[in-house]
């Protein structure tokens, strides 16, 4: 009976060491990153477009370099429903856009048709005059995506395009389509 009693002693004390380790392997382990703490310095947060991955999509485009979705937020959708900015009205303040980019490449199943690939990064702008009013009332944001980590970092200026540490530095690609406030993208027909 002795013998019964140290061999459940001896399993209870392997049972926690085997947990201890395995609790102290997992607190060592790299924690996936939120992307939602990230933020370009002295310019916009990720967290300002929390949920810009179920917004409706404005349009798309591609390039031999990248193939893109633009998303807009509700208030942007109904901007671009009412006409703005085609009518030369201005974006209310509030309305956000993303662009999602992602590597191209051949379809396995249809080879004439080129789908996403890896993603590349995202961009954001939004309308907000009080923040960036002596920019045309958008601050935008540029953030790289790394694949092999899973991780993004905000764009620098060895990116394409160029992007400071700053929500205004995308206003000098944006001026050609000042007389559309700001906004290259057309809204799709539906």
């Amino acid at each position: 009976m002795q013998t019964g009693v140290k061999y459940l002693g001896a399993l209870s004390g392997c049972a926690v060491l085997i947990a201890t380790v395995a609790l102290a392997a997992e607190s060592g382990a790299t924690a996936k990153q939120d992307k939602y703490t990230v933020k370009v310095p002295g310019g916009l947060a990720f967290s300002e477009f929390k949920g810009y991955e179920s917004w409706q999509v404005v349009s798309v485009s591609h390039n031999a370099k990248a193939i893109a979705v633009i998303v807009g937020n509700p208030s942007m959708i109904k901007a671009y429903e009412a006409g703005i900015p085609a009518n030369g009205k201005p974006v209310p303040d509030g309305a956000k856009m993303a662009k999602v980019h992602w590597v191209p490449k051949k379809n396995q199943f249809f080879p004439d048709a080129t789908v996403p690939g890896d993603q590349h990064d995202v961009d954001f702008m939004v309308k907000d005059s009080k923040r960036f009013g002596d920019v045309g009332g958008w601050g935008y944001g540029a953030f790289r995506y790394d694949p092999a980590s899973d991780t993004f970092t905000p764009a620098t200026t060895a990116d394409q395009p160029p992007q400071a540490n700053d929500a205004k530095c995308g206003v000098a690609c944006h001026t050609i389509a000042k007389d559309r406030d700001f906004v290259f993208t057309e809204y799709g027909h539906r």
